[in-house]
């Protein structure tokens, strides 16, 4: 929940600092990127934020109502998010490598949040459950990023190559364990 929280930190200090003391000033300066940012880490932030809730059986049975309507809040976020994550992961630092890193996790976090919505559509639960899985592995990157990075950086001693690491690691094995937990599910 705390990182869900972290992009209020963008208004409340110096944007030069974390991921932004690398972008240039003439990045920094172009409406289009910042918008696309900006959409990116508040949506995110707000999906991350909200997804967990999602997952209590207790939630879902006592308050169906509540469940759709945080759902329905998570999808727009996420719709938004990652089209926005996707853009601005052309401007990804370090490069080709981390670009692809980031807007692979931005397709793959759109397509499994829209994979879901439609089975649910279509009353498809249990598909509907282990697409929401995937997608939150995915929303959940941004934890898991902040975990792997200082690690990266201290065993690299070079934030570029930490971050082009850390722009695969910090969803590839995310989307590993939603597939065993998904898995799980379907042998119970």
């Amino acid at each position: 929940m705390i990182i869900g929280l972290y992009p209020a930190s963008y208004f409340l200090l110096d944007r030069k600092f974390g991921l932004l003391s690398s972008k240039s000033p003439e990045l920094l300066a172009n409406i289009f990127w910042n918008v696309g940012f900006y959409t990116h880490i508040l949506l995110g932030g707000l999906a991350l934020f909200i997804g967990w809730i999602q997952f209590s059986k207790n939630v879902r049975n006592k308050y169906l109502v509540l469940h759709k309507r945080i759902g329905i809040l998570y999808i727009s976020s996420v719709v938004c998010s990652s089209i926005a994550g996707i853009c601005i992961a052309a401007f990804a630092t370090g490069g080709i490598i981390t670009s692809l890193g980031f807007m692979s996790l931005g397709i793959i976090w759109l397509c499994t949040t829209l994979m879901a919505y439609t089975y649910i559509r279509k009353g498809q639960t249990d598909k509907h459950q282990q697409m929401m899985i995937y997608s939150y592995a995915a929303c959940f990157a941004a934890v898991t990023l902040r975990i792997w990075l200082p690690l990266l950086i201290t065993i690299f001693g070079d934030f570029i190559t930490a971050y082009m690491v850390v722009a695969w690691l910090c969803w590839v094995p995310n989307i590993g364990v939603a597939y065993v937990i998904c898995r799980g599910l379907r042998q119970a």
